[in-house]
């Protein structure tokens, strides 16, 4: 079992900032995924960054290349998601996720789900 928590949504305007943290607990293989999907009213939920724990390779969604960086500290076992020139697009609950298979972005290739974090950009 992988905990995972959640921290740092808010309410922002846009082309702000912000920084989403997301730290793990519990037992984790050696090679795995950490990322972070978003869900907006009325949407699906869908991919927005993933890091490769071992190497840390990276991947993105296209709309947010560019202005979104995901990042790791593998001491604290914790992911970061900083948003940049934020759109109100970009408005929606962020969930961290664990998966184990390299490089993809579809949420069912994601085992474990963090409770999600508000993000709100005003425009």
């Amino acid at each position: 079992q992988v905990q995972l928590v959640e921290s740092g949504g808010g309410l922002v305007q846009a082309g702000g900032s912000l920084r989403l943290s997301c730290a793990a607990s519990g037992r984790t293989f050696s090679r795995y995924a950490m990322g972070w999907f978003r869900q907006a009213p009325g949407k699906e939920r869908e991919f927005v960054a993933a890091v490769w724990w071992s190497d840390g390779s990276t991947w993105y969604a296209d709309s947010v290349k560019g202005r979104f960086t995901i990042s790791r500290d593998s001491a604290k076992n914790t992911v970061y998601l900083r948003m940049n020139s934020l759109k109100s697009e970009d408005t929606a609950v962020y969930y961290c996720a664990y998966g184990t298979s390299y490089k993809d972005s579809r949420s069912r290739e994601y085992d474990y789900w963090g409770q999600g974090t508000q993000v709100t950009v005003s425009s």
